[in-house]
């Protein structure tokens, strides 16, 4: 039934889509008759995704919104690799078909500068260095953190990631302009307030989703109009609570699984910078708004599959599609960033930002080695230590009671007796 359901929809989409392009003539355009193309294509393949592709591990308000979003992923992802066998230029000029105002190089905004809180020179407003900085991207950042709270679910991680981007921010603003920026505007209005806000107004979320009581009832069950109404707004609610619990030091597996969470979020947000910059896309354009829509999106179905393959990778054996997608939607962005402005990248570090990183990186894989490796044997050689010792007690307190020949007889049996339990 599904299945002819499916073929229904297409042939009604293809024969609307026919059906236009016979009662209108043709334009002579080639780029306009491409561009029309390629969406039609994008929405006949949309048409099918959102009804045969597998679903995912969610299922409000609809499965058919996470097969949509995950078809978006494949389109993205062709979008990507597209771009990524252009030169340059062309890459550069492609933009200005999505939007006739792209393709023009545009100057980076530079937030560092004078970074007075009180500005005493400026008798008219002395406080003005903190309004400029009071743009747009402060409620982003507010939203944008209370959403990813939701995505990942843990606090710890969510404020790691938060610091560790401005330490990359602190490392990178010889490459890019943006990300220079006073001390004040990086701790106190990004990490405390901006971040720090969205952090936790995610984890009071997440504590009343976790305290909600998961009992659905049909639409028409409910008799009064109230009930009905409540009932629609909490569709657009989990179907179900899964607490994550990413137990980080747990085993090695896990570990190494939260540190490659880390690494791809991190790199995802760099991209967000370096494809404004290679691509000339200004900040508040509304394709920059997209993919973070996007990104909200697929990011929280990402997050869920590649929970369910730590918790339980007996019944989930794989890793989720979307996750995938995901990893291979953020390595063809670097690829593009690479490409595109290589030389931006090679810029060198500043010694002292390299002496930091590689004191960081040391201090991880100690701290890794020390965990999962060294402190086990450790843990076992004081174990066998302690067994060996209780042994030879218990001899010498059979041997001072007058009973040596019985404890020698009975050594082996006892011995016998340790190793099973063991």
């Amino acid at each position: 039934f599904r299945r002819a359901h499916t073929l229904t929809v297409l042939f009604i989409l293809t024969c609307a889509l026919g059906y236009v392009t016979l009662l209108e003539e043709t334009p002579q355009d080639t780029a306009y008759n491409t561009k029309r193309g390629i969406v039609a294509s994008i929405l006949v393949f949309l048409c099918f995704g959102v009804t045969q592709a597998k679903d995912g591990p969610f299922s409000r308000p609809h499965p058919a919104y996470w097969r949509f979003w995950l078809c978006v992923s494949v389109v993205y992802e062709l979008f990507l690799i597209f771009i990524l066998f252009q030169t340059v230029q062309d890459g550069r000029q492609f933009m200005k078909y999505i939007d006739p105002h792209l393709g023009v190089p545009l100057p980076e905004r530079d937030y560092g500068g004078n970074c007075l809180i009180y500005d005493p020179g400026n008798g008219t407003d002395p406080f003005h260095n903190i309004w400029d900085k009071l743009d747009g991207f402060v409620p982003a950042h507010f939203f944008g953190w209370y959403l990813k709270t939701l995505m990942i679910r843990d606090w710890w991680m969510c404020m790691i990631i938060s610091v560790m981007f401005e330490f990359l921010e602190y490392s990178l603003e010889h490459q890019l302009p943006n990300f220079s920026e006073c001390w004040w505007d990086h701790w106190i209005m990004d990490v405390i307030l901006c971040n720090g806000l969205g952090i936790y107004c995610g984890m009071k979320t997440l504590s009343w989703l976790s305290l909600k009581t998961y009992k659905w009832q049909g639409l028409w069950n409910i008799p009064t109009y109230k009930g009905k109404m409540k009932r629609i707004v909490f569709q657009f609610t989990p179907y179900s609570w899964v607490k994550f619990e990413w137990k980080p030091a747990s085993s090695l597996r896990r570990w190494l699984a939260v540190c490659g969470i880390i690494f791809v979020f991190l790199l995802a947000e760099l991209n967000t910078f370096y494809l404004k910059f290679v691509l000339w896309m200004p900040p508040e354009h509304y394709l920059v708004l997209l993919r973070l829509v996007f990104f909200v999106n697929v990011g929280g179905v990402a997050m869920r599959e590649i929970y369910d393959f730590m918790d339980d990778p007996k019944f989930h054996k794989k890793l989720g599609q979307q996750a995938w997608l995901v990893a291979a939607i953020t390595a063809t962005e670097f690829l593009i960033v690479v490409k595109y402005d290589p030389y931006t990248l090679t810029l060198s570090l500043p010694f002292y930002i390299t002496q930091c990183w590689i004191l960081g990186i040391i201090l991880v894989l100690t701290w890794t080695a020390w965990r999962f490796f060294i402190r086990d044997i450790t843990l076992r050689y004081k174990e066998i230590r302690r067994q060996k010792q209780e042994h030879r007690h218990e001899r010498d307190k059979c041997l001072s009671n007058g009973d040596g020949h019985s404890a020698l007889l009975d050594e082996p049996n006892g011995n016998k007796l340790r190793e099973r339990k063991l």
